[in-house]
């Protein structure tokens, strides 16, 4: 089983030299929007920061995997309200952005507006992205117009069933939960703080997995000043756990350099990265800058504990109660014997796993979230491990589809999330099989 944090969406590919240009901040200013090689360098930092690719770039399928063309979108994104397929965002004249003039891109980054007044759903986080600087969204613009190779491929259109196919029905949506201000850095603060707070809540949109949406999909907070920014929400049947510092279930037993390890090679402190942040850390976190990592996780250690949820007992008598219990297989801890049988190989009759291969499940905050969607869907998937340049072989979860039924699924899980000195609420059988007619597993 791979469990652990989950930081979302940062991403795309980048010279050495842009680390040196994006490094310090903030950017020196370019009035002029020269397409030169600095500034499409730097622009190209920026995108992978944004997670641009990971949203427009459609994932291989099939096997062997057939290559897709970078930014050329048709990727198709789960909503509650249905599929949205991502725009191709290359400088293709007809199917892509070509055509825009640096104030198209710019409002359509910021304001989720395109050319024409077409309005953009709230999957593409302009929330978020409206805190970019001027200096970082000329950069974007230089690259996407210069350093992305055009592709003529049309995706395919969304369409929601009414109402929420009525674009016009945006611009209310906009009004009430899209404050369009841009980053400004906190006198209070270090220069380091400011930069990963900039990162975090402007290009690496990361509420927009991690913040609790409300019922009308909007995010409940944009920044620290908001009580459940980064408390943990749920996107496309996965949980982006608390990143606040809550000891138990958010990231206050972690530290510092533990956050950077994980976002660099997906694995820190016995955590490992799996599903959809697998692809961040391949495709954005391995190429980031020493110093942004560490901006980042500066910034992340500063939030207060919020949303508190479960708990982690560290007394070693508790881990050694549960090492006795699978020992004897206790009849009274029914998903025990499941545990010793499927799971224990890899994560140890201790919980504890094998650093930088498989995952401590003892003390993981994702295992005492608040909701075991992430789990269930591990178990139904399967994951694997990130592969990363100068980090850890990845390894592969299987699923266990075929090989656990709904009921098993939920003992052992069950037990996970109480073995060990692990405290939080056990899985119920329905909770799996809703997950399964879900995810048609």
């Amino acid at each position: 089983m791979v469990f652990g944090l989950r930081v979302r969406w940062l991403r795309w590919g980048i010279a050495t030299c842009a680390f040196v240009c994006a490094s310090a901040w903030p950017l020196s200013s370019r009035a002029d929007g020269a397409a030169d090689a600095a500034l499409v360098a730097r622009g190209a930092y920026l995108a992978k920061l944004a997670d641009c690719a990971g949203c427009h770039t459609n994932a291989p399928t099939g096997q062997p995997p057939k290559p897709q063309a970078p930014f050329a979108g048709g990727l198709p994104m789960g909503s509650p309200f249905g599929t949205i397929w991502t725009s191709n965002i290359t400088p293709d004249p007809v199917f892509g952005i070509g055509r825009y003039t640096y104030d198209d891109f710019e409002r359509a980054v910021r304001e989720g507006v395109a050319p024409g007044g077409k309005r953009l759903y709230p999957a593409m986080p302009f929330p978020s992205f409206s805190k970019i600087s001027d200096d970082d969204m000329h950069a974007l613009y230089a690259y996407f117009m210069h350093g992305v190779k055009p592709v003529a491929s049309r995706v395919p259109e969304t369409k929601l069933p009414f109402p929420f196919d009525q674009r016009w029905g945006l611009a209310v949506w906009d009004e009430l939960f899209a404050p369009h201000e841009r980053f400004g850095p906190r006198t209070d603060r270090s220069a380091e703080w400011n930069r990963g707070a900039y990162l975090v809540q402007g290009l690496g949109h990361c509420g927009a997995c991690h913040t609790p949406r409300g019922p009308a999909y909007e995010e409940r907070g944009l920044s620290d000043g908001d009580p459940l920014y980064l408390t943990g929400g749920t996107n496309d049947h996965w949980y982006a756990p608390n990143l606040t510092g809550d000891p138990d279930s958010g990231l206050g037993g972690l530290s510092a350099d533990d956050i950077a390890a994980f976002l660099a090679h997906g694995h820190g402190r016995g955590l490992s990265a799996f599903g959809s942040m697998v692809e961040v850390i391949e495709d954005s976190g391995q190429y980031m800058s020493a110093d942004d990592l560490r901006a980042i996780a500066t910034y992340l250690k500063t939030l207060p504990a919020r949303a508190k949820s479960g708990h982690v007992d560290t007394d070693p008598a508790r881990n050694a109660a549960t090492v006795d219990v699978l020992r004897t297989g206790s009849i009274e801890y029914p998903g025990a014997g499941i545990y010793n049988a499927y799971c224990a190989r890899c994560h140890q009759a201790d919980g504890r796993g094998q650093p930088g291969k498989y995952p401590r499940l003892a003390g993981n905050p994702i295992v005492v979230a608040p909701q075991a969607t992430s789990l269930i869907r591990l178990l139904l998937d399967g994951s694997r491990s990130a592969e990363t340049q100068g980090g850890p072989k990845p390894q592969r979860m299987p699923s266990f589809v075929g090989k656990l039924d709904s009921t098993e699924m939920a003992r052992v899980l069950t037990f996970i999330r109480n073995a060990w000195g692990n405290e939080a609420k056990p899985v119920a059988p329905v909770q799996v099989e809703r997950m399964r007619e879900t995810l048609h597993r």
